[in-house]
């Protein structure tokens, strides 16, 4: 049997098949890097250092327009950068635990159907979503209702026996 990897959709390729282009690895290796550093206590310093020192200069620039365009600018900046590395992140983040509750739903007694839900529409989850609850709230009542019976057939017992 060939080398097989499984990959963020469940199936099985080929090693080597379906990796990442040169491009998109760059970016993701780039992504990892620049999410671990932007995480860092360091870079909040960093950047608390920036708008603090962009502050103490207002005076010394008469808090012109100019002076307010480039924090206004530097942050915008900044923040359309973050957005796309935080949405690799997510996804990725995300992927990786869809694999690992699929892995464990396919190992377990779970209900292996529910592998690869997450590509369903918003519709049909929410029909899953309440059938499961339906499901709970009768298993819920089915328990309760064993433990009255239960209850009742020992006081039946003890009065038999006293």
């Amino acid at each position: 049997m060939p080398h097989t990897q499984l990959t963020v959709e469940g199936d099985r390729r080929p090693a080597g098949k379906g990796r990442p282009n040169g491009a998109s690895h760059l970016f993701g290796e780039i992504a990892n890097y620049t999410s671990r550093a932007a995480g860092r206590a360091s870079a909040f310093a960093v950047a608390s250092a920036v708008v603090l020192v962009w502050a103490f200069t207002g005076p010394l620039f008469g808090y012109s327009d100019t002076w307010q365009l480039v924090i206004n600018t530097g942050t915008t900046i900044v923040t359309f950068l973050m957005v796309f590395l935080i949405q690799n992140s997510q996804n990725r983040d995300g992927a990786a635990i869809q694999v690992k509750l699929d892995e464990l739903i396919r190992v377990s007694a779970a209900h292996n159907s529910f592998v690869g839900i997450e590509h369903l529409t918003d519709d049909e989850l929410h029909e899953i979503r309440s059938k499961c609850e339906l499901r709970a709230k009768a298993e819920t009542a089915g328990d309760a209702m064993v433990e009255r019976t239960g209850k009742k057939a020992r006081q039946a017992a003890d009065q038999a026996a006293g």
